[in-house]
């Protein structure tokens, strides 16, 4: 049976909840999307960005990232179907590993949902959605590079601003700018202290 559409009456966090709790063991990632229906793009990002704030074994950020370099950029371009390729679009996964990675994380946004609504609508539509899928297209670069704990930061910066698009809550969005700019800058300094050490060490095997 297919997931029916997503009600505009059904709140994100109830829609993800339903989606891990169906009879079917599977669920494709192409039957999410439709189910998602004109919410797709802001929805899935939210939901491949924010299971990397929680342990997951190594290689899951790449995996989960990968999809999200496909979304993000046709935000930019101003797609309004979204279209993935048919291998990814027919990737099967197990609405019980849905179901453990969302519980955890559903009652946070649960209660961020209670005090969500829609307002500074202004800084969305065609420039201000272009300009988050820019953001999340360059931080979903970041999530597939193996960085210990470096995906969290840009994680949380899509989940952010993906939710703000989904409640068009223009709050929201600016709290993820602040996040976007903040990942920036600790991305800057991570690849000043890399290259410092490498210069460092270079240094040391020249004297050596």
């Amino acid at each position: 049976m297919p997931d029916r559409p997503y009600s505009p009456h059904l709140s994100l966090s109830g829609h993800i909840r339903d989606l891990g709790h169906r009879a079917a063991e599977k669920v494709t990632l192409g039957e999410i999307i439709d189910s998602f229906g004109r919410r797709a793009f802001a929805a899935l990002l939210f939901v491949l960005a924010i299971p990397n704030l929680l342990p997951l074994p190594p290689g899951s950020s790449t995996i989960l990232g990968a999809p999200l370099l496909l979304i993000a950029p046709q935000m930019v371009i101003g797609f309004q179907t979204l279209w993935l390729p048919k291998v990814i679009d027919d990737r099967k996964l197990s609405r019980a590993e849905l179901a453990r990675v969302f519980d955890r994380l559903l009652p946070w946004l649960e209660r961020v949902e209670q005090i969500s609504r829609p307002r500074l609508v202004f800084m969305f539509g065609p420039v201000g959605d272009r300009l988050i899928g820019l953001i999340c297209t360059l931080l979903s670069f970041v999530l597939i590079l193996p960085i210990p704990l470096g995906n969290l930061l840009p994680a949380l910066t899509i989940a952010v601003l993906a939710f703000s698009m989904v409640q068009r809550d223009g709050l929201l969005a600016l709290a993820g700018y602040a996040l976007a700019a903040s990942s920036g800058a600790l991305l800057v300094l991570s690849a000043g202290v890399v290259m410092g050490s490498i210069h460092h060490l270079v240094g040391w095997f020249g004297g050596a």
